[in-house]
């Protein structure tokens, strides 16, 4: 058998190292580019579908996020209170329930006004009666009440203190030998009383009562006042 000759052996070596060329250039770049997308060492997590990359909002209900809650409003107490104008002529009582407030102004004589109307948050008191009766006034950290009455075209000041019974008001109402009787007392810190009886629309000064009761006799029929709340 004769043996290649030597170009046939160069040709055959020559087409060996043409493939192993290419070969090793396809290998080199698909490598190369696997490396560039993930380098040695690298950890690759596959991306959640719909995933973004914006940080999330904090959550609204969380204790940090809550909005500052505003300071609660003190109710006005309830409570009763009485005393004097300025110029002592009059005395006046209020009442108050609920942020409601009833109100007595009287010169134990001929003069008097039922007044009412609401407290506000505030203390402020705005009252209104008959005849274009009024009486403004501050509730002054529930020890007192000061204000104005405006009635018959003059405005009286006033103080009233807190009332611990049977100081307050009181009223009656009944029919005595056919007429109407409306009366109404205001009993002062110290036991003082200043009230009018209205007999079918003439008033006049009125007899005392009992505080512990409330009984009083007029025209010698006997009747109870009772306190007045609103």
């Amino acid at each position: 058998m004769k043996r290649p000759g030597p170009l046939l052996t160069l040709l055959a070596g020559l087409v060996l190292g043409v493939f192993l060329l290419s070969l090793n250039a396809a290998t080199g770049t698909r490598t190369a580019s696997a490396d560039q997308k993930n380098p040695p060492g690298a950890t690759v997590s596959p991306a959640a579908p719909g995933a973004s990359a914006s940080p999330s909002s904090p959550d609204p209900s969380s204790p940090g996020s809550s909005p500052s809650s505003s300071p609660a409003v003190r109710p006005v107490p309830d409570a009763d209170y009485a005393g004097r104008t300025d110029d002592d002529s009059s005395a006046v009582a209020v009442s108050l329930r609920n942020g409601k407030a009833i109100a007595y102004f009287c010169d134990g004589h001929d003069k008097e006004s039922w007044l009412k109307g609401d407290v506000g948050n505030d203390g402020a008191l705005k009252l209104t009666g008959r005849g274009g009766a009024e009486l403004n006034g501050t509730l002054d950290d529930g020890r007192r009440i000061r204000g104005t009455v405006d009635l018959g075209g003059r405005r009286y000041g006033f103080t009233a203190d807190r009332a611990v019974k049977p100081s307050g008001l009181y009223r009656a109402t009944s029919t005595v030998r056919g007429a109407k009787i409306d009366g109404g007392w205001i009993v002062l810190p110290g036991g003082r009383q200043v009230g009018v009886v209205d007999r079918d629309g003439t008033p006049s000064k009125a007899p005392a009562i009992d505080p512990e009761t409330g009984a009083v006799t007029i025209d010698g029929h006997r009747i109870v006042a009772r306190p007045v709340t609103p």
